[in-house]
């Protein structure tokens, strides 16, 4: 349906052109409404007058016989030269009988059909000799007297065609000057949607401040308000990207700078221990970039999702032990310091269980990272009914309260701190908006720093999936992060 309007005409799609196929429609079915409603009363009141004009005549008639019976015969006579002109269907000629109370004929017109003058009396329609009438019989109050008058029905017809036509012409007259106005009203109506269309059009393609709505018509509101929005995301969007290339830009010329001055002086040097050091810091600058990049693209494939990629019941148990056991694998001693209190019965959360060990892989090698080696790390889940909050909390130092509000900036780190690309946190706080939740950050107040993950949705369902070998490979990698 969507495919077969997408290919109709230019003109069908216009909301010009079907704004006025539906006015002019409409206005046609009202004047043949009209017209048919006219016509009918015209015809009926042509009816009503000339059934008048008959019972004026009987009645003449049956005045005129009184005292003149022996006159008869010349009355008629002269009855027949009093005719209108033959092509004047408003006067027709008058057929008549006139008869006594016995059924015999006194006088009667030429044309006159041949019936009984005894009939009822009244209107009646009747068919004689292939032509329709309209006949009136009436009788005189003393009874002794009978006048039957007749119009031919095709004559009465016409003259009743006649002036239903002269009632309804006018409209149809004025029919092409009202479709005239309608267009000429819809053009004037749909300019100011013309001149919207021509702003946008001739807007440089970098001005992407929103549309002014003071001139815009009500009904173009609503899509007014939609474009702007949209300007206002493609703005906040383009902005992103290019702090996002500046910052990435500014970040990659310090260890790319210090691996250059490295390979200088691994090149440089005459003695092998200082060569060995040189090519130790080469390789520790080439392991940062990587975990750099890593980050950059890891941020480059979030930042457009709108909605989760993979939906469904995450087991939180099963979640911390990959991630653990992944740890272990790869840094056992630091591994040994964290401990969590989950048991399998631990509630299931509706979430992307890729993207879940990715945030809870970067909290745990934060809190490595900038906690003493002695600290202890402990992974704990705190249940709100619906929501449930995965927490990590260490025993370090803490954060500076100045700068505890700006953890999850990206780029952003903690000034003394070791070494990091200050994109750890701000991906999973990008993760956690993705799940409706939210990242907080807190100093405890026996010391240490606890992350949450605030705000998971418990799983509508205990059908909790285990981790994919995708993630479970990803958690086996090397440590992500820094503030």
């Amino acid at each position: 349906m969507r495919e077969a309007a997408a290919h109709a005409p230019l003109r069908l799609r216009s909301l010009r052109w079907r704004l006025l196929a539906a006015v002019c429609a409409a206005v046609l079915l009202l004047w043949l409404l009209t017209g048919w409603l006219s016509y009918t009363q015209a015809q009926h009141e042509a009816e009503e007058l000339m059934d008048g004009n008959l019972a004026q005549s009987g009645r003449l008639l049956l005045a005129l016989l009184r005292d003149n019976e022996a006159d008869l015969r010349e009355l008629a006579g002269r009855l027949a030269t009093v005719r209108g002109a033959a092509d004047n269907i408003y006067e027709p000629p008058l057929e008549f009988q006139i008869g006594r109370a016995d059924g015999s004929i006194l006088a009667r017109s030429e044309a006159a059909p041949h019936l009984p003058v005894l009939g009822v009396t009244g209107y009646r329609d009747i068919v004689r000799e292939d032509t329709a009438w309209r006949v009136l019989n009436v009788a005189s109050q003393d009874g002794r007297y009978r006048v039957q008058v007749a119009q031919s029905i095709a004559l009465r017809d016409r003259a009743a065609l006649e002036v239903a036509s002269h009632t309804v012409l006018p409209l149809a007259l004025l029919s092409p000057v009202l479709i005239v106005l309608i267009y000429l009203s819809v053009l004037r109506a749909l300019r100011p949607l013309d001149r919207l269309a021509g702003e946008i059009s001739a807007r440089n393609p970098d001005n992407l401040a929103p549309i002014p709505v003071q001139q815009v018509p009500t009904e173009a509101l609503p899509l007014v308000g939609a474009i702007n929005r949209l300007l206002q995301r493609v703005a906040r969007t383009l902005d992103n990207e290019r702090r996002f290339t500046a910052d990435a830009a500014h970040e990659l010329r310090t260890p790319l700078a210090a691996l250059k001055v490295h390979t200088q002086v691994a090149r440089l040097c005459r003695e092998d221990a200082a060569r060995e050091h040189a090519l130790r810091q080469l390789e520790h600058g080439v392991d940062r970039v990587s975990r750099l990049v890593e980050q950059l693209l890891r941020l480059a494939r979030l930042d457009p999702l709108n909605t989760l990629p993979d939906p469904g019941a995450v087991s939180l148990h099963a979640l911390v032990d990959h991630t653990l056991e992944a740890l272990r694998q790869s840094t056992p001693a630091a591994a040994q310091r964290i401990t969590h209190t989950l048991s399998p019965d631990t509630p299931a959360v509706a979430g992307d269980a890729d993207l879940l060990q990715i945030a809870l892989r970067n909290l745990l090698d934060n809190a490595l990272r900038y906690s003493p080696a002695e600290a202890a790390i402990q992974v704990a889940v705190e249940d709100h009914g619906q929501a449930v909050d995965l927490v990590v909390a260490d025993n370090g130092p803490g954060v500076p309260p100045d700068a505890l509000a700006r953890l999850g900036e990206r780029f952003f780190r903690v000034t003394g701190t070791v070494e990091g690309s200050g994109l750890g946190l701000a991906i999973v706080a990008r993760i956690m908006a993705l799940h409706g939740g939210r990242l907080a950050l807190s100093n405890r107040p026996q010391g240490g720093l606890r992350a949450a993950l605030c705000g998971l949705k418990r799983a509508a369902a205990d059908c909790a999936r285990p981790l994919s070998p995708h993630a479970a490979a990803r958690a086996a990698g090397g440590r992500q992060s820094g503030h």
